[in-house]
């Protein structure tokens, strides 16, 4: 046992750890699997392991060969539950790829879960319903959180019930971490069982066990999910070090924790719930001693700080924006959240009599949530550059870390002049480029020259399938023109009044600043006159339009036409 502790208290075990689980990882990454299935195939049976429904849209994740994302608009009136195995027949199709460059590609996400086709069903027929018992209960926890999507959100950790404004403004004030089921999440969760094992006269073996193997099936209920991954494997392995006395560095207990994570699933590494919880954690047991304080709230501005600080990186490069008060706003609603919505949760899950208190929690925290998000002063955008700059970002973040351990504050400059720099890099680039940005139906046409830039249609989802939350401004225009590093559109030339060109032009307005807009010269219908009463400075027709990005020519008769396409 001495021998054991002698080999426990050196940190080269570890390491050697973590570069095998690295090589291991690499090896992997480099030879992907592929799928076992063919696109022709309209016949899979499977289990079901994931299920949410949506009035007559059902989603279904299908374990068979491999996963399958299963779309069924049902006919019948049949009930599925997880566990269940089916008969789905249809058509296979893969998932689509991003929509713009430096965007989100949700087929190299469901790559990365091990899912490469979709299937577009025709008919499901159940062949066998469940009979395994963690199905069972997992159904039971589901249908009794009453589809709350606040519940979904800190039960079981599905976040896709939330509403997708809100949801926007929680990553635009930098407080999204708190709606993952994290590290945080379980060591409250935990501390909650072992106290409650304690007064029960529980001996502390059995209470760290018992504790353990609440966490491990809690770990299966919500997906595997890399953060809550983090927060068990973290607890058991701090609970072993404990209980036997091996005395492993927390540093070192953290190099195992992200070994076995990686070993697990090589595919972490692209998550970004991983990238963050991970780093961030590192630099938090790393920074323990400077954020020690006698002072809660000093305390938790300086792990806010440091929590900022790391993530600058990952933030910058998938969500090209950082905002500067989300230090400040979590010092709101970390105690907010963690004392009182996320204990309340559990409650509620237990009593849902208290559902009514609850929701009043919520309202509260989306409503002083959407009012600060709309506080731009300290928000700004940064062109994507290459992947080199933010490995420069977060070495420049380490060393600037390290001197407020020594109270060195010079190594807070580099960092500055990288973040200037990034910030002014597009003024200095003097490109040229014409952009068609999908937005299905109808035309969305970027052109930009000389640091000017013109968006000529918006689109606009007209389909009433269509999620009416989905904005193709929100979810591709605006994160491409800050990928750009545009930050303002000198001209919006709106070609006609048709709802898939320029169905999105009000809420282009709320999101970016527009300085000039052209209709054309026809009657204006609804959606144009909509638009005027935003702004009353809109020039109708425009024919001899000069700017720095080249000359313009409307070509269109002063003429009235019934049909929008031909006045165009």
């Amino acid at each position: 046992m001495l021998k054991l502790r002698t080999i426990l208290l050196s940190n080269y075990p570890y390491y050697l750890i973590l570069i095998l689980a690295i090589i291991i990882t690499i090896i992997r990454i480099s030879y992907p699997e592929k799928s076992k299935y063919d696109i022709s195939t309209d016949t899979i049976t499977g289990t079901i392991v994931a299920l949410s429904k949506k009035d007559d849209y059902i989603k279904i994740t299908l374990k068979a060969k491999e996963k399958i994302l299963i779309n069924y608009y049902q006919q019948e009136k049949e009930i599925y539950n997880l566990g269940d195995k089916i008969k789905v027949s249809g058509t296979l199709t893969k998932p689509q790829r991003r929509k713009a460059e430096n965007l989100f590609d949700y087929q190299r996400y469901l790559e990365n879960k091990d899912i490469y086709y979709i299937m577009k069903a025709e008919s499901i027929k159940i062949i066998s319903k469940n009979k395994k018992i963690f199905y069972f209960i997992k159904q039971k926890i589901i249908n009794r959180l009453n589809n709350n999507s606040y519940l979904y959100t800190f039960i079981i950790g599905d976040k896709s019930k939330l509403p997708k404004e809100v949801t926007t403004s929680y990553q635009k004030n930098g407080i999204s971490h708190l709606f993952a089921i994290s590290g945080m999440h379980i060591t409250l969760l935990s501390s909650m069982l072992l106290k409650i094992l304690k007064n029960l006269k529980i001996k502390e073996n059995s209470r760290y066990l018992l504790t353990a193997i609440f966490l491990l099936f809690y770990l299966s209920i919500t997906g595997l999910s890399p953060s809550v991954l983090r927060g068990v494997l973290f607890f058991i392995l701090f609970s072993i070090n404990n209980l036997y006395y091996f005395y492993i560095k927390p540093i070192n207990l953290f190099i195992i924790t992200l070994s076995i994570t990686l070993l697990i699933n090589e595919n972490y590494i692209y998550d970004i719930g991983f990238q963050y919880s991970y780093s961030i954690s590192l630099a938090l047991i790393i920074m323990s001693k400077y954020l020690t304080s006698k002072n809660y709230f000093l305390g938790l501005l300086k792990v806010s700080f440091v929590s900022f600080l790391i993530s600058i990186p990952i933030s910058l490069y998938n969500f090209f924006e950082i905002n500067i008060l989300s230090i400040f706003y979590n010092i709101i609603f970390v105690p907010y959240v963690t004392i009182i919505v996320f204990p309340l949760s559990l409650i509620t899950f237990i009593f849902p009599i208290i559902i009514p208190i609850f929701n009043i929690t919520i309202i509260i925290l989306e409503k002083v949530s959407l009012l600060l998000s709309r506080i731009d002063v300290l928000t700004f955008s940064f062109p994507r550059l290459n992947i080199f700059i933010y490995i420069l970002y977060t070495y420049l973040i380490i060393l600037f870390l390290k001197g407020i351990k020594i109270n060195q504050k010079k190594n807070f400059y580099p960092l500055i002049i990288l973040i200037i720099i990034h910030y002014i890099y597009p003024t200095f680039t003097k490109t040229t480029y014409l952009k068609m940005i999908n937005v299905g139906q109808g035309d969305s046409i970027l052109l930009h020259s000389n640091n000017h830039s013109v968006l000529i249609d918006t689109g606009g989802i007209i389909s009433y399938l269509e999620d009416t939350e989905y904005s193709l401004v929100t979810s591709i225009t605006i994160p491409l023109l800050k990928s750009l590093g545009i930050r303002k559109l000198d001209y919006l030339i709106l070609t006609h009044g048709d709802y898939d060109h320029m169905g999105e032009a009000k809420r282009l307005l709320e999101k970016i600043k527009v300085e000039n807009i052209i209709i054309n010269l026809g009657n204006i219908n609804y959606l144009e006159n909509e638009l005027v009463k935003i702004r009353k400075d809109i020039i109708k027709g425009y024919e001899g339009l000069q700017i720095s990005c080249g000359a313009f020519e409307l070509i269109q008769l002063n003429e009235e036409y019934q049909d929008e396409n031909t006045g165009s």
